[in-house]
């Protein structure tokens, strides 16, 4: 029986933003790994994950990009927001300056992505209630403002997790459907892989796909903008090898 050239039918490019010590590496090690690092060391410069989902009957490979929140590192990070799908845009409802930063986050998203990327604001930290210091309401009115999907979320029970991934992935998708979304365009951000050959068979289970380096992913990646990812990976060393940086994951 011939087996299909991909398991999935699409590729979304995603990125998380938002300051240091928000848990945006804790999301994503919640929602590749089903895990809770409890010691999330900061990331440096950028990391990454992926996992297929399944939107409408549609298996979606999710290419997520983790950016650092260090003011420091804002010049690199920028250049992934390149071509991104998806944006998760990540404050702590228990440290209103997280919250209050915000405004500049999402100039930056708007400036650097295309117009249809799609952004999903999420509180994180949602379990700490009793420390909470920025309101549900005031939160849901700024999304509103802006035009972004919202909701609160635990990096370390899980709530709302993959739903946050999931609902972003569901606009995008619904944007391919009404034609809003260009494909031919290289800052699409998505790509459409080869359906399986009738007698093919698809993996029938979203899974979780490991953590890895950024060489891993330049080595497959399925962007156009990413055929220079490997060189700005090595900017990215050399600009931080003063902070003695050996390589990221």
């Amino acid at each position: 029986m011939a087996t299909a050239p991909y398991n999935y039918s699409y590729i979304f490019k995603y990125i998380i933003i938002g300051d240091m010590g928000v848990g945006k590496s804790c999301l994503l090690h919640q929602f590749t790994e089903k895990k809770f690092m409890a010691d999330c060391p900061h990331t440096i410069g950028v990391e990454f994950g992926t996992r297929i989902i399944e939107v409408s009957g549609q298996k979606i490979k999710l290419q997520i990009w983790d950016t650092a929140g260090q003011e420091r590192f804002r010049a690199v990070t920028r250049s992934y927001y390149r071509g991104a799908a998806g944006a998760l845009m990540v404050y702590d409802i228990t440290r209103r300056s997280t919250y209050n930063h915000l405004s500049s986050w999402l100039t930056d998203a708007r400036n650097l992505t295309n117009p249809n990327t799609v952004i999903i604001l999420i509180g994180n930290k949602a379990d700490l209630e009793a420390q909470r210091d920025v309101t549900y309401e005031e939160a849901k009115q700024f999304a509103e403002e802006n035009g972004l999907l919202f909701l609160e979320a635990s990096a370390k029970t899980g709530e709302n997790v993959e739903d946050a991934f999931l609902e972003a992935a569901k606009k995008i998708y619904q944007n391919i459907q009404d034609g809003s979304l260009d494909l031919n365009a290289a800052e699409s951000g998505v790509q459409h892989k080869p359906s399986a050959p009738q007698g093919g068979r698809l993996t029938s289970e979203p899974q979780p796909q490991r953590e890895g380096s950024a060489s891993d992913l330049c080595s497959t990646a399925p962007f156009p903008t990413f055929h220079l990812c490997l060189l700005e990976a090595a900017l990215l060393a050399a600009s931080l090898s003063s902070v003695h940086l050996l390589g990221f994951n």
